[in-house]
């Protein structure tokens, strides 16, 4: 193999593959990236077995020769030393060779790295995907659902299926939901797929949907998803992003939404936001998260938390409305943030139905995302 390829298409179609790369793999040739010329362009692959991702680099792009291919060919790199390497070369064309038993010479301005390169035919065949069930979702939509969602999920791996969003397809409405038995994040959308797309209990790590977040173009271009038995692709321009789905059933969350509440409160987001992070100061020092809302009347609430060291904070927050019965309820500061910073909304809609069950929270109108936290029973 020998090529000539413009260093920031490479450099970027290594960082791209890189999030594939686990520092824990049992197969040593899965630390490498493939790289594969011909005479279309430059396909990079990089796999943990849990997701899979292709970059594909072309000859040319917008006129302009990107990949100048005097022989194709295949090999592994390393690809810690590959991406570091890469940043780092003086000029903005790479060469590449590679030689006898899969030794690599890489050429930039005036330096030279030789690599030791490993045979490409040990790597790991891609998952093979059947495209009958697929749907499309604008990429910056696709990119808001998930940073919505995939907060929520379990960080505990006792109950590896929690620790994924739940994704459904159900009619033309695209539904995610994030839980962790503590918190629930749930997200939908309205778009268009005939009967044979719809799908239900597909779960993929949270994890994996945060490195897919980062890779996901911005702006509206449409990202294709496609389902099968134990596989979801996720395609875009120029990068192929598989992901494998979580063995297990999803636990039925809908049961823990209430669907009428004793008292609903309208609030200023940014206002609530602000008040519970200064409160969060104090409670964090005290190691419980611990925030406490009174509702004083029909127009105001008290929102305080308390250190033994350090003392106590309490603020008075205006409330656009208030009606049914006015409640004392503590609840884990931190979990109201995380739900409270995803909802872009000037005013949010809390639903209560006691001061032991589920908080609901809702932008005011508009976008379908809803956020659930469990309150907490505190002794005074």
């Amino acid at each position: 193999m020998k090529l000539t390829v413009a260093k920031d298409y490479f450099n970027e179609a290594i960082q791209h593959v890189s999030k594939a790369i686990s520092s824990r793999t049992t197969l040593p040739i899965l630390s490498g990236i493939k790289i594969d010329a011909a005479p279309n362009g430059v396909t990079l692959t990089a796999s943990d077995t849990d997701i899979s991702i292709q970059s594909f680099i072309p000859t040319e792009h917008n006129q302009k020769i990107i990949i100048r291919l005097e022989q194709r060919g295949s090999v592994v790199l390393p690809a810690k030393f590959l991406s570091e390497i890469i940043r780092k070369l003086p000029s903005d064309q790479i060469e590449i060779e590679v030689t006898n038993l899969f030794q690599t010479i890489i050429r930039s301005g005036s330096s030279e790295i030789q690599m030791v390169g490993l045979d490409p035919e040990e790597y790991p065949l891609l998952p093979e995907v059947e495209e009958r069930k697929t749907v499309s979702l604008a990429s910056d939509l696709l990119k808001t659902m998930i940073k919505q969602t995939a907060f929520a999920v379990s960080a505990n791996e006792a109950t590896p299926i929690l620790t994924g969003v739940l994704w459904v397809m159900n009619g033309q409405t695209l539904k995610l939901v994030g839980c962790d038995r503590h918190r629930l994040a749930q997200r939908e959308t309205i778009m268009e797929a005939d009967e044979a797309r719809q799908f239900n209990n597909i779960v993929i790590s949270g994890k994996t949907l945060n490195e897919l977040s980062k890779i996901l173009p911005d702006g509206n271009s449409l990202v294709d998803i496609v389902v099968s038995d134990n596989q979801v692709l996720f395609k875009m321009d120029r990068i192929l992003f598989y992901s494998r789905i979580l063995d297990g059933t999803y636990p039925d969350t809908t049961k823990l939404i209430p669907r009428s509440f004793q008292t609903e409160m309208v609030i200023n987001t940014k206002e609530l936001v602000d008040a519970i992070d200064r409160a969060y100061l104090l409670s964090r020092e005290e190691k419980t998260n611990i925030v406490k809302m009174i509702m004083i009347d029909e127009s105001s609430v008290e929102i305080s938390s308390s250190s033994s060291d350090l003392g106590k904070v309490t603020e008075m927050l205006v409330v656009k409305s208030l009606t049914g019965e006015l409640l004392k309820i503590s609840f884990n500061s931190k979990y109201m943030l995380d739900a409270l910073k995803v909802i872009d909304s000037e005013y949010i809609r809390i639903g209560f139905t006691g001061a032991m069950s589920p908080i609901i929270i809702q932008p005011e109108e508009g976008t379908s995302i809803l956020q659930l936290i469990l309150p907490y029973r505190t002794t005074n």
